[in-house]
Order: structure tokens, then C-alpha cells, then sequence
């Protein structure tokens, strides 16, 4: 059995690992709570946090709005349809570490806006797909940068249940869809993979 040390001695990796699958549970969990309490705010004010805070594209204004956009939705219809893969696939990620997670996060976060502010359309862009897409691109890719044969085996099976999701990223004639927010977070989650992955010489750390 694989062991780790935390300072006071090995410890069980099963052990690490149940920590980690807590803590997935409590910041996923926690951070769709938080969208839900901004959900309300914004809902209490006629959505105008929407036109404050939603990214426009190519708009000086909208570099800022790059770290707002994926935290506000249209209702929460809206909300409800990202809360539950962006929970499954955050608590997939999390399972591998705060470092790893927080490093997917903010590469599918960052692709997911700087594709809306290059390429995007007219109007405004809200909602926390991108990070959906970006967190699944990454579970999809990682196995084969990490070469572990279980991370393959979870990405077939997600790609079976959620594969039909990646037709989010080809553009669409339903003007309600960015597909620039789709395409940019899942580049951002494999160029995650990428960073991430082992370097030659180096023994991966089993998680």
C-alpha cells in the first residue's frame, strides 16, 4: 500500500485520499452555494449585476469582468443546469489535490474568458459553463499526459456520460450559447493537463 508522510509519520493513502474526497465535497459544495447566494442577490435586483459584471467582448472594461462573468447566471434554470457537472467533475479534479484543482480552475477560468473577450459576440456573457467544459477537458486529457491507465479508464467512461457536451463548443445559431466560453475553458483545461503533467526523469506521485 502506497503511504504518504505528513510530518508525523506515513500515513495510509486511502487515508489522503478520503481527506481529499471530503474536501472536494466542502468546496464544491461550497462554492455552488456561493453562486446560488449571488444567484438571489442578482435575482432581488432585477439581474443588474448581470449588465455590471458580465463579460463584453473586446471591451477594455471586460478584462476585469474575465474574473465576474463565470459567477453570475440568467436565472437559476441557468444555474441548476452548470451546479451539477461543475460539482462531478470539480470533485473528480480535487481528488488529485488542492494544487492540481486549483490549477485547472484557473486555466479553464482564465481560457473560458480570454475566448468570450477575443472572439466572442455582441451582448453579455455570464454563467459558469466554461469552467464545466474546462474541468471536463481536463479529466479527458490528464490520463494520457500522466500515462495512469486508471485516469484513462475514468475518462471513457465520463466521455460516455457526458461526451455529448463537447457539441457545446461548435458554434451555434442559438444566440443564448457561447460556444467561444465552451472551446476556451476545454483549451484551458488541457493546456492544465499539460503544465501538470510528469516530467521526464520523474516518479508520479500516486493520487
Amino acid at each position: 500500500m502506497a503511504l504518504y508522510n505528513n510530518g508525523d509519520g506515513p500515513i495510509p493513502a486511502k487515508d489522503s485520499l478520503a481527506n481529499r474526497a471530503r474536501s472536494g465535497l466542502l468546496v464544491m459544495g461550497g462554492f455552488v452555494g456561493l453562486l446560488a447566494v449571488i444567484e438571489l442577490v442578482n435575482t432581488l435586483m432585477s439581474h443588474s449585476l448581470n449588465g455590471l459584471f458580465g463579460l463584453r467582448s473586446r471591451s477594455m472594461d471586460g478584462v476585469f469582468d474575465i474574473l465576474t462573468f463565470p459567477l453570475l447566471h440568467a436565472n437559476f434554470g441557468h444555474l441548476l443546469s452548470n451546479a451539477l457537472p461543475l460539482v462531478i467533475f470539480g470533485f473528480l479534479v480535487f481528488l488529485s489535490g488542492l494544487r492540481i484543482f486549483l490549477t485547472a480552475l484557473a486555466f479553464s477560468w482564465l481560457g473560458s474568458g480570454l475566448a468570450v473577450w477575443l472572439i466572442g459576440g455582441g451582448g453579455v456573457t455570464i454563467g459558469a459553463s466554461g469552467l464545466v467544459f474546462g474541468l471536463f477537458a481536463f479529466l479527458l486529457v490528464r490520463g494520457f499526459f500522466n500515462r495512469s491507465w486508471w485516469q484513462i479508464l475514468l475518462s471513457v467512461v465520463l466521455f460516455l456520460a457526458y461526451g455529448s457536451i463537447l457539441f457545446g463548443m461548435l458554434p451555434t445559431v442559438m444566440g443564448v450559447v457561447s460556444w467561444q466560453a465552451h472551446l476556451g475553458g476545454a483549451i484551458g483545461g488541457v493546456l492544465a493537463a499539460v503544465l501538470l503533467r510528469p516530467r521526464p526523469g520523474t516518479v508520479p506521485q500516486p493520487n
